[in-house]
C-alpha cells in the first residue's frame, strides 16, 4: 500500500515582494497546501524595510484563489487583540485559506523594540501559550450565527452571542469580545514550532527531526532546508514537509520535483483534512 501523498508547504520569506503573488501562483499550481511569510521585528540585513508578514499575506489573499497564507506572528511583540483580529480578517479576506506560524522572538534587540527584555524558558512558552489561547477565545467570541440581519426589526447583530472572554493571562488581559465576527473556518489554523513545547494547542507542528515525538492530535511537518528530493522520502513519515527556497528560481526547481498533490479547498482546513471546530461558547 503506498503512502498517502504528502501535503507541502514552502517559505516564501526568501523571494522578493515583487516576486511573491508569481511564487505563491507557482506553488498553488503544483498543488502546495500553504505558503508561509517568515517575519522578524528587526529590519532586514540589508537597511530595506520590511513589510510586516501580515501584510504580505493579506496582498496574497486577493492574489492567489486556493493555496493557505500562513504569515509569521509573533507573540512576544505583538498585542494579542490586534494579532487574533489581524487573523480574522485574513481568514474572511482570503474566504477561508488563512494560518498562523507561532512566532516568538526572545532576543534583547527584538524585545526592545517594544520596550521588553528576554524572557526565560518558561516565561517564553508561558507567553506563546496564553497568546494562542486567547487568539482560539478570541475567535470563537462571537458565534456562527451571531449576525442575524433582521431588517424587519433593524437588528445587524444578536447581542446575547458575542461574548466577552475575560482572559488573564501571566503578562496581559483581554476582555473581548473580537471586533470582527468568527473566521469562516471557525478557527485559523494554527502551525506551532515543536521547539515550544505546545504541540496540544496546535493543529499543525512544525519539526526539525521527522521522528520527533509530538503529541498525538495535530499534523506533523518536517522542516527540508536543503536537498528538496529528500521529500519523496518522507511520505508516510510525517503528514507533511515545508520547504525553504531562498529565490524563486530555486522554488522553480523544488515545483519541478512536487510530486504533486491538489489543493482541495475551499478552506485550508478542507485541505489539511481538519474539522471546523465547534465554538466553544455555543458548546456550553
Amino acid at each position: 500500500m503506498s503512502a498517502p501523498p504528502l501535503h507541502l508547504a514552502v517559505e516564501l520569506d526568501g523571494v522578493p515582494f515583487a516576486d511573491l503573488p508569481a511564487a505563491a501562483g507557482a506553488a498553488e499550481a503544483a498543488g502546495f497546501a500553504l505558503v508561509t511569510l517568515a517575519d522578524s521585528p528587526l529590519p532586514l540585513p540589508s537597511g530595506e524595510e520590511r513589510i510586516e508578514a501580515g501584510v504580505r499575506a493579506a496582498y496574497l489573499s486577493r492574489r492567489t484563489g486556493r493555496i493557505g497564507l500562513a504569515p509569521a506572528l509573533p507573540v512576544t511583540t505583538t498585542e494579542p487583540f490586534h494579532l487574533a483580529t489581524q487573523l480574522a480578517s485574513l481568514d474572511h479576506a482570503s474566504g477561508g485559506r488563512a494560518a498562523w506560524l507561532v512566532a516568538a522572538p526572545n532576543g534583547a534587540d527584538e524585545l526592545a523594540t517594544v520596550g521588553r527584555t528576554p524572557l526565560d524558558a518558561a516565561g517564553l512558552r508561558r507567553e506563546a501559550e496564553d497568546v494562542i489561547r486567547v487568539a482560539r477565545l478570541l475567535w470563537d467570541s462571537w458565534e456562527d450565527d451571531a449576525i442575524v440581519r433582521d431588517v424587519a426589526t433593524g437588528r445587524f447583530l444578536d447581542a446575547d452571542r458575542v461574548h466577552h472572554v475575560n482572559f488573564e493571562g501571566a503578562t496581559f488581559s483581554v476582555a473581548g469580545p473580537l471586533i470582527t465576527p468568527r473566521p469562516p473556518q471557525g478557527q485559523v489554523v494554527v502551525i506551532v514550532p515543536h521547539t515550544l513545547g505546545l504541540d496540544a494547542l496546535a493543529d499543525v507542528v512544525l519539526v526539525e527531526d521527522p521522528a520527533a515525538a509530538v503529541e498525538p492530535g495535530p499534523l506533523v511537518f518536517a522542516e527540508l532546508r536543503s536537498d528538496p528530493a529528500r521529500l519523496r522520502e518522507l511520505g508516510g513519515v510525517v503528514d507533511g514537509v515545508r520547504l525553504h527556497p531562498q529565490s524563486l528560481d530555486e522554488l522553480t526547481a523544488i515545483v519541478a520535483l512536487a510530486p504533486g498533490r491538489p489543493v482541495a479547498g475551499p478552506t485550508l482546513r478542507d485541505t489539511l483534512g481538519l474539522p471546523r471546530p465547534v465554538n466553544a461558547f455555543q458548546e456550553a
